[in-house]
């Protein structure tokens, strides 16, 4: 295992950082941003795939299907935070896109002794979760080869789910399980092995584009406004009414009286104001356009 660990492009030294312990802090911090700027460049020589990504991705969820991320310490995490993001900004079901972690919600925190190292574990996670064919599972591991996360790809494809990988290594055994790889590589760390780093940032960027790509192809987005935001808190209701403001261009009176008769509904109150109609009729515009408010105007004005 080793020789095998020895061979990935993550663990090798980093010839531009060989003499980093040397130098000031603002020297430190320039050599950190110049390595991360190929982060970008790596990511982009996958787009292709990322966008076959989320085709298949957008796919689960017309079939009602789920949105998984499985991962282990740095990219466990990561994926739950791109997960735990979806409901206030796209008023999404919690279920609908999930992550899990190996050693569950306390490694959010804290590392769980020997949970990524066990194929078993990250079965038994994909049973536990119910996953289906109509699912759509993401292993995240810099490695590639990470126990935990191959076992629980590996089972996900048992159970005909799409299995997708996203590493940071070319030729990794997730090659063998999943139905499309994203292998964002970017040279090795500035830091030996501190995948938290470059190969978590990469991870990062293509996780903000799965489930933002996905969200826009669903109807989430007006224009580049977030129309199914969850308005929550006071931040976010005023966010909601800024946002129905900028859709419309109504003035503020206007915006306050759709707000409250859609019952705080920012799909509905502009489709209310722009198609000039009541509640119900902007649920059926927009129950008639799958969720598309541009769709749903559309259909009020006859185009």
């Amino acid at each position: 295992m080793f020789n095998l660990l020895n061979e990935l492009t993550t663990e090798q030294r980093n010839p531009n950082t060989t003499q980093i312990d040397r130098l000031s802090s603002e020297e430190i911090v320039r050599l950190i941003h110049a390595e991360d700027r190929l982060v970008t460049e790596a990511v982009g020589r996958i787009l292709p795939q990322v966008a076959q990504a989320v085709d298949r991705i957008v796919a689960a969820f017309q079939r009602q299907g789920r949105l998984f991320y499985i991962g282990a310490g740095t990219s466990g995490r990561l994926g739950i935070l791109d997960a735990s993001e979806c409901p206030p900004t796209y008023g999404t079901d919690p279920s609908m896109v999930q992550g899990i972690i190996a050693g569950g919600f306390q490694a959010v925190k804290d590392p769980v002794e020997g949970a990524e190292d066990s194929e078993e574990l990250g079965a038994k996670d994909i049973d536990e979760h119910g996953v289906t064919d109509r699912d759509v599972v993401v292993g995240i591991a810099a490695s590639g080869r990470t126990p935990y996360v191959l076992g629980a790809m590996k089972r996900a494809k048992e159970k005909q789910a799409t299995v997708i990988g996203l590493c940071n290594n070319e030729h990794t055994p997730m090659t063998g399980i999943a139905d499309l790889m994203l292998e964002a590589v970017a040279g090795p760390e500035v830091v030996l092995g501190s995948t938290r780093m470059k190969s978590g940032t990469a991870q990062k960027l293509i996780l903000n584009m799965l489930t933002t790509a996905s969200m826009i192809r669903i109807g989430k987005v007006y224009e580049n406004l977030m129309v199914d935001v969850l308005p929550s808190n006071e931040k976010l209701v005023y966010r909601a009414k800024r946002i129905i403001g900028m859709a419309t261009g109504a003035p503020e009176d206007v915006i306050h009286e759709a707000y409250t008769a859609s019952g705080r509904h920012v799909k509905s109150a502009i489709v209310m104001i722009l198609a000039k109609t009541d509640r119900d009729g902007a649920r059926e515009l927009l129950e008639r356009s799958g969720g598309f408010v541009r769709q749903a105007v559309a259909l009020a004005n006859g185009d």
